[in-house]
């Protein structure tokens, strides 16, 4: 019996898991998924929750449910990788084996890391939402909060679904509005980048939607710590910017087993060749997800697209054929800009947002850098997609490699 081991069972390893299973002879596979948790959480849907469109029941099942038959699935810390054996260490001295392995153990939140984030003020006036805990304290705050000064800040890159700290500022704007309070309300967008955000074209539209909005953004402002005395964020060359409530994205790291295991970078991201998403290292080791440091968006969408590449490389290690199939970066991104609108944009390693129609050239239904309600019904259909396709392994009807058609250049 030949053996898959499968680290991780968020929505890249839960993919994998049901593709694979599909995919080979029961008979001479053995399919294992390790995670710590038996929780599986919609985390596109944390940003919701802040401003009461989701609650918790809206963003989480249970891991099982998604599992195929004839799939192992063990609930364990993971201990460490021991690559050069094709072992993997879990926590209590249990070891696994394997002929191929897939890291998909995503990347983690680490507020710690930046001085005084972690603080007295932490879920008090300081809040993430890239945890459900830190989504609903927040909710809990904004249900009673009269005014002020809200920051939105950015901590450091990369970060996971780069877009949400800016739909986070379009939905804030959205929610005082409509609660009667928006000229009491503040809002500055904080951002090591210089500007809204990563691609020229992407940020100039979005830019202008924020000054629109009444939404100030400081870009190239890079956090040194937080001062909760003063209630401000200091960056490293000490310029403050003073807060009421400070919503922001900690540090994003991957799991420490990978530093355990000495396979990643300084961020604990592994080293990961961008087109056949192998290992640098290790042949027989794969990554999915968030997991790697491969140069495109941290989001679901890549996990995706990146899915259908990793399995047609594997297939083809298995079966004894040369690795071809390439990853092109590919990233789907819808963007809450409030008020019941959307953006969209569709991008990979080489070629930046820009404007058109999606999936269908010509015809959509959603458009490409364009602020429009069907945008925005096209994110909150995702989680049903989510919840019944993506994660089962099935098919959806857009292509894993990037395509042109139904774009327009721009000179």
């Amino acid at each position: 019996m030949k053996r898959i081991l499968i680290l991780g069972a968020g929505t890249a390893g839960t993919m994998m898991a049901n593709k694979l299973r599909k995919a080979l002879d029961k008979e001479e596979w053995e399919i294992t998924i390790v995670d710590q948790f038996k929780t599986h959480y919609y985390q596109p849907g944390f940003l919701f929750i802040p401003f009461g469109i989701y609650n918790r029941e809206d963003v989480v099942k249970p891991k099982a449910d998604f599992f195929p038959a004839g799939v192992r699935v063990i609930y364990s810390e993971i201990g460490r990788i021991e690559a050069e054996a094709n072992k993997v260490h879990l926590a209590g001295g249990k070891v696994l084996h394997y002929d191929y392995l897939i890291i998909a153990t995503g990347t983690k939140t680490f507020p710690e890391e930046t001085p005084g984030l972690y603080g007295k003020l932490w879920y008090k006036e300081i809040f993430d939402f890239y945890t459900v805990e830190g989504a609903i304290a927040l909710q809990k705050f904004f249900k009673g909060w009269e005014g002020g000064k809200l920051v939105m800040a950015i901590t450091e890159l990369p970060y996971k679904c780069p877009v949400a700290p800016i739909e986070f500022v379009f939905l804030a704007d959205a929610f005082f509005t409509e609660k009667g309070i928006r000229d009491k309300v503040d809002i500055t967008y904080v951002t090591p980048m210089p500007g809204a955000f990563t691609k020229p074209t992407a940020s100039k539209m979005l830019s202008e939607l924020l000054l629109e909005k009444n939404i100030k953004v400081v870009p190239d402002f890079y956090i040194e710590r937080v001062d909760n005395e003063k209630k401000t964020i200091v960056s490293y060359d000490d310029v403050e910017i003073p807060f009421d409530a400070l919503a922001v994205v900690p540090v994003n790291m991957g799991d420490k087993m990978i530093e355990r295991s000495g396979l990643g970078d300084d961020m604990n991201f592994v080293p990961t060749n961008k087109e056949t998403l192998q290992s640098i290292q290790h042949e027989n080791i794969f990554i999915l997800g968030d997991a790697s440091n491969i140069p495109t968006s941290k989001a679901g969408s890549v996990a995706h697209f990146a899915s259908e590449i990793l399995f047609e490389n594997l297939m083809n290690a298995i079966e004894g054929r040369p690795v071809l199939a390439k990853f092109d970066g590919h990233a789907n991104c819808y963007i809450e800009t409030g008020f019941g609108k959307g953006a969209l944009i569709d991008f990979n390693y080489e070629t930046e947002p820009l404007p058109g129609t999606f999936p269908l050239p010509g015809i959509g239904p959603f458009g490409l850098l364009k602020n429009t309600k069907i945008n925005h019904y096209g994110k909150v259909m995702f989680r049903w997609i989510y919840w019944h396709i993506l994660l089962k392994g099935k098919e959806l009807p857009v292509e894993s490699q990037m395509t042109m058609a139904g774009k327009k250049t721009i000179n």
